[in-house]
């Protein structure tokens, strides 16, 4: 994985934000905190983004996208539920363009905390990520959104829910349904069973149930 600085992040998310401003010329002015919380918030929603569309240009469009809606919508968001109301529009921007057609592309995830560490990936576990990438590709939109929001993200299932607009069953059985097809999917077979690299020992592996 290439070295990314914690500087290049920054300018990223700044730029992401002044990018978002731009595009919303309606947007009233004096929305204050909002860059400050998209620079803050970028590297994450990028996260987030690369695991739903499965490519990492389409992902940083897809938040660029959602981050300007989110500012022309700025004074009237909750403050005390921002992060919700961002998710909830990232995910369902990404949804609705999957409803209207866009082809996923191959995703090729990585777990959310390994993302931050600039250290060399090993082979095996550039082929487990490249193995899961095809698994969750595999799932249909509504089931991998639910997989990486329960899974990835750590959302309970009642958020889940609202942030979707379903029900907590809806979103239980989608997150069964959802492992159950990744457990089985032939390029994860073979691999379950191999302990991960570098394991961490406050996480689970959401598919194989391993530590990582």
């Amino acid at each position: 994985m290439p070295h990314t600085s914690s500087h290049t992040s920054s300018d990223a998310a700044s730029h992401a934000a002044s990018h978002a401003a731009s595009e919303t010329p309606g947007a009233p002015a004096g929305n204050g905190g909002f860059a400050p919380y998209a620079t803050a918030a970028w590297p994450r929603l990028v996260r987030t983004a690369h695991l739903l569309t499965g490519d990492l240009h389409e992902a940083e469009h897809l938040v660029r996208t959602t981050l300007a809606r989110v500012r022309a919508r700025w004074r009237r968001v909750p403050r005390d539920d921002v992060d919700f109301y961002v998710r909830r529009s990232l995910v369902r921007t990404h949804l609705g363009r999957t409803r209207r057609g866009r082809a996923a592309r191959l995703l090729t995830p990585f777990l959310p905390e390994r993302a931050r560490r600039a250290v060399p990936v090993p082979t095996e576990a550039v082929a487990r990520r490249d193995a899961l990438g095809r698994a969750l590709a595999a799932l249909p939109a509504r089931r991998r959104a639910v997989v990486v929001l329960r899974h990835w993200e750590g959302l309970g299932e009642a958020e889940i829910a609202q942030l979707l607009g379903c029900s907590a069953g809806t979103v239980k059985a989608h997150a069964r349904r959802g492992l159950a097809a990744l457990r089985a999917h032939p390029s994860l077979a073979a691999r379950l069973a191999t302990p991960s690299v570098a394991p961490s020992p406050a996480r689970r592996h959401p598919v194989s149930g391993a530590r990582s």
